[in-house]
């Protein structure tokens, strides 16, 4: 370590002293400072400014205030717009259920009016009058035409019978098992609508004898 070439001087043995120059420096900015914090002090105590001050503190108290507001307003709304829109949307959803159901029923009501024909050309096929001629093309393109509309038949012999598409007239099964024995009349849906049930006649399953009909016992 090199020793200083003045070892006496005060600014090589107090850590505290300072230079002229320094000190003069240090002066200068407190002398700034004083007056700094004057002309602060000056102007808070002058009414327009402090009037002034306190108007600028509300208005931006104001601001905030209203930008909470506005926040508000707007989250509101959001909440709104969305309830609205899924009460349009359900509303949209049965409307159109509601329409589908209008247009099925009114399918089915004319389709039902029609049926009364469809028995009469099945009861002429079974004669045997729809071999050919013109009768049979005009009820071919009937069934082809309803077919289109979605009217399908049912109720074929040897079925199992379902009470919620078969009427039943008549009885003649000995068991549990019921199946349908004789079609009295077709029955017809629309999609999965029954328009009209099948009229039948019940049975036992195919391959199973008829039970005998049981003997008066006074006559046994």
């Amino acid at each position: 370590m090199t020793a200083p070439n003045n070892p006496g001087d005060p600014s090589n043995t107090d850590e505290e002293n300072i230079s002229p120059l320094e000190a003069e420096t240090l002066e200068a900015e407190e002398v700034v400072d004083a007056e700094a914090d004057s002309l602060v002090d000056d102007a808070l105590a002058d009414p327009d400014v402090a009037a002034d001050a306190a108007q600028a503190e509300e208005a931006e108290a104001v601001d905030e205030a209203e930008a909470s507001d506005v926040e508000t307003q707007l989250a509101e709304r959001t909440e709104d717009l969305q309830r609205v829109s899924a009460e349009y949307a359900n509303y949209r959803r049965r409307t159109e259920r509601e329409r589908a159901g209008i247009i099925a029923t009114a399918k089915a009501s004319v389709l039902t009016q029609l049926l009364p024909i469809l028995d009469d050309l099945d009861l002429a096929r079974q004669h045997g009058d729809l071999a050919e001629g013109p009768l049979k093309g005009i009820g071919d393109k009937l069934e082809q035409a309803l077919k289109g509309q979605q009217l399908e038949s049912f109720g074929a012999e040897g079925e199992a019978f379902d009470p919620e598409i078969h009427e039943a007239v008549q009885d003649l099964s000995s068991g549990d098992d019921k199946f349908v024995g004789t079609v009295l009349r077709k029955g017809y849906r629309v999609q999965d609508k029954v328009v009209r049930t099948a009229m039948v006649i019940i049975a036992d399953p195919a391959g199973q004898p008829e039970s005998e009909p049981a003997k008066d016992s006074d006559n046994a």
